[in-house]
């Protein structure tokens, strides 16, 4: 079966662990490894080992009965179904604090997504560079789209201009965005969007928090 179809068939759950299975398995690999189990896995990455074993069964990955996983067979089947050894240019729009870090972020590019350009509303920053990466001013989104054709781009900028600026970017041409602001834009169904909100994990990460410290009350006056 080709990669294109197994990754139809991947659950989005399944979608979603393999790269933390990638991950572990590209570290074991570069301690000079070369197995790994599924059970392995799992301790790492922490869920079931029959979990792992499913997701890896879903693109067509095996091991060995008491053997495991061949480790760079794994990693580069993993890096194809993932498309993380293709190179996806983006422009980046909103070159503030967790714009400028994304772009200082040379991890990216090992899964594939190669930040070309940054943009900004700011003068003062147009002709500026980070990590060798260009910021021009955002008039010029529409000359560099032109020449270079990116389809993503990733939304980094202010929350009130966050819907027209990806609307500025489907009208140029850009048909997935990775949008880190906290507002769910949106687009038309064509246009791929990938929403990761820092401030929806926050509260999640607050709220068990205090889940956990009313639990501990809760055992304590139990006890």
């Amino acid at each position: 079966m080709v990669v294109s179809q197994l990754r139809n068939m991947i659950p989005e759950p399944a979608l979603r662990r393999l790269p933390w299975y990638l991950a572990c398995a590209r570290l074991r690999l570069a301690k000079g490894e070369n197995s790994l189990s599924s059970t392995q896995i799992a301790r790492e990455v922490g869920v079931e080992a029959s979990v792992v074993a499913k997701d890896l069964s879903y693109v067509a990955v095996t091991g060995r009965t008491r053997v495991g996983y061949d480790l760079p067979a794994l990693v580069s089947h993993l890096e194809e179904v993932l498309q993380f050894g293709q190179v996806h240019r983006a422009f980046l729009f909103g070159v503030g604090n967790l714009g400028g870090a994304l772009m200082q972020d040379s991890g990216l590019r090992q899964f594939g997504l190669d930040i070309v350009a940054g943009f900004d509303a700011k003068y003062e920053l147009s002709g500026t560079s980070i990590n060798r990466i260009p910021v021009h001013h955002i008039s010029r989104f529409p000359e560099l789209q032109k020449q270079m054709g990116v389809k993503i781009g990733v939304l980094t900028v202010p929350v009130g201009v966050a819907q027209e600026t990806a609307e500025m970017l489907v009208a140029q041409g850009v048909r997935a965005i990775w949008n880190f602001t906290p507002l769910r834009i949106r687009l038309p169904e064509d246009v791929v969007v990938q929403n990761t909100s820092i401030y929806a994990h926050l509260a999640l990460m607050y709220n068990r928090m205090q889940a956990e410290a009313q639990d501990g009350l809760l055992g304590g006056y139990g006890s």
